[in-house]
C-alpha cells in the first residue's frame, strides 16, 4: 500500500508523485491502493497526484483504489467531476 503524507499542496506535489512512482515500481500486487488517511493539509494538487498515480497504475495493468480519502477531498473530487476515478478501497 502506498501512503500519502499529511501535507500535500502544490509545493509538495512533484516530490509526492515521484515517491508514488517509486512505490509503484516496487509493487507486485494486481491493484494499487493509496492510503490518504494521513492527509490533513491539502489543496486540489492532491487530486492531481492521485489521478497521476491512477494513470501510472493503469499503465502497469493494475487496478486502483484509495483508502481513507478525507471528506473534504472527496467533495472536491465530486465538484471537479473526478470522484468516480478515485474508488474507495474495501
Amino acid at each position: 500500500m502506498l501512503v500519502l503524507p499529511s501535507r500535500l499542496t502544490h509545493d509538495e506535489a512533484p516530490a509526492c508523485v515521484y515517491m508514488l512512482q517509486q512505490g509503484l515500481d516496487g509493487q507486485t500486487e494486481s491493484a494499487t491502493v493509496v492510503d490518504a488517511s494521513a492527509l490533513v493539509h491539502f489543496d486540489s494538487s492532491a487530486l492531481a497526484v492521485l489521478l497521476e498515480c491512477r494513470r501510472e497504475a493503469s499503465a502497469r495493468g493494475r487496478g486502483f483504489a484509495v483508502k481513507g480519502l478525507p471528506a473534504r477531498l472527496r467533495e472536491l473530487a465530486t465538484l471537479y467531476g473526478v470522484a468516480g476515478l478515485l474508488p474507495a478501497a474495501p
